[in-house]
């Protein structure tokens, strides 16, 4: 399926902020969080549709042993940089 350009440069350019992360590992939680969004395939979805990735989350990320705290934390800076929208507790939409 071809996208039309302007989708395919919305998409992009909603994803500059990350050439700012200069911690790889940050970057690293933020693209999976971001992965694991775009794998439910839906513009709306709460919490616990990612905490269900908890466990894939963990294994990416062995040190880390908050995996539910930093998802929450990981979500809080995509509503920051304008990823998606806050809509209510636990509801969030891609923007």
């Amino acid at each position: 399926m071809v996208e039309p350009k302007e989708k395919v440069l919305t998409k992009w350019k909603k994803t500059l902020f990350l050439r700012e992360e200069k911690d790889v590992s940050a970057k690293g939680w933020l693209l999976d969080v971001m992965r694991c969004v775009d794998r439910l395939g839906k513009s709306e979805f709460v919490l616990d549709d990612i905490y269900a990735f908890e466990k894939e989350l963990g294994r990416l990320h062995p040190g880390n042993k908050h995996v539910k705290d930093k998802i929450r934390q990981q979500l809080q800076v995509l509503r920051d940089k304008g990823y998606l929208d806050f809509q209510s507790k636990g509801h969030y939409q891609l923007i």
